[in-house]
């Protein structure tokens, strides 16, 4: 007699979640990126299932020290339109950084995330501070080597 196999899905109220800390410290942005998106998706994970978000919590220090490959520090722009007329503007990668670090990395995460309520919802998992300290001590973030 065949055992059949059943699929597994996990369900919304059985995920448990971690924090992880990431720092960026001399990290090229999409490759931070992509291992952030990776964790908060949840995908690293054996009982990941495409409609449950089972990611865990993201924290990246040291925005302001992430890096660029190539010339792209010079030529990367980026771009919001208010809506009206003669209502675009732009600013480059430099500036960004500048004002805001903690975005940059944001915009590059929220882009490889799913674009509707479970993609929102993941997002809101994610921590970005732009030095090396963040509030979250408490929660005894386990750190993680981009390389891993």
């Amino acid at each position: 007699m065949e055992e059949t196999l059943k699929t597994y899905y996990a369900k919304p109220n059985e995920v448990e979640r971690e924090w992880v800390l990431i720092d960026a410290k001399d990290q090229i942005l999409g490759h931070v990126a992509v291992k952030a998106a990776t964790i908060l998706k949840g995908k690293h994970k054996p009982q990941y299932t495409p409609h449950v978000d089972t990611g865990d919590f993201v924290v990246i220090v040291n925005a302001d020290k992430v890096q660029l490959s190539g010339t792209k520090a010079a030529k990367k722009e980026y771009f919001r339109h208010s809506g009206y007329p003669g209502g675009l503007k732009s600013e480059t990668f430099a500036e960004a950084m500048q004002k805001h670090p903690e975005r940059v990395i944001e915009h590059a995460v929220k882009g490889m995330l799913p674009k509707n309520t479970l993609g929102r919802a993941m997002g809101k998992k994610l921590k970005v501070y732009a030095g090396p300290d963040h509030p979250h001590a408490a929660q005894q973030p386990r750190e993680i080597k981009m390389g891993e």
